[in-house]
C-alpha cells in the first residue's frame, strides 16, 4: 500500500508507541512538524481508509494502532525504490556508493558478511 511521506510520519510515532489517541499523536508530532490537529486527524483517517492502522473506541475517544509492520513498510519502500532507480538490481545501487566513496570500511565488512551468509546459504 502507497504510504505518503506525511503518512510515514504518523506511521513513525505508531510504531513506536501504541495505542494512542490522536490528541497523543499530534503531540508527538508537535516538535517536528506544524501540522494542526485536523491535518494529522486527516492523516489518521487516510491511514485507517488504507488499513495501514486500526481504531478502537475508548469511552468518547479512538485509539490508533499500526497494522502495517515497520518491517513490511521498510520492504515496500526499499524494493521499490531498487526497482524505480537500479531497475530491480542491487548491484548497481552498490556499485553507485561505492563511486562515490560513500561506503565505509564498516560498511564494506558488512557487505562481505552478507555475501558470505548468501554464499553459505546457497549451497
Amino acid at each position: 500500500m502507497p504510504i505518503s511521506d506525511a503518512e510515514a510520519q504518523v506511521m513513525q510515532v505508531l510504531w513506536e508507541r501504541h495505542p494512542r489517541s490522536a490528541d497523543d499523536v499530534v503531540a508527538a508530532l508537535a516538535s517536528s512538524t506544524d501540522w494542526a490537529e485536523p491535518t494529522v486527524k486527516t492523516l489518521l483517517n487516510r491511514l485507517l481508509n488504507k488499513g495501514a492502522i486500526e481504531a478502537a473506541r475508548q469511552g468518547r475517544r479512538y485509539l490508533y494502532s499500526p497494522v502495517l509492520t515497520r518491517q513490511a513498510w521498510t520492504a515496500q519502500q526499499s524494493e521499490g525504490f531498487v526497482q524505480r532507480m537500479f531497475g530491480g538490481r542491487v548491484a548497481p545501487l552498490v556499485a553507485h556508493f561505492s563511486e562515490r566513496g560513500r561506503l565505509s570500511e564498516a560498511d564494506i565488512a558488512e557487505l562481505r558478511r552478507l555475501l558470505e551468509e548468501i554464499d553459505d546459504d546457497a549451497r
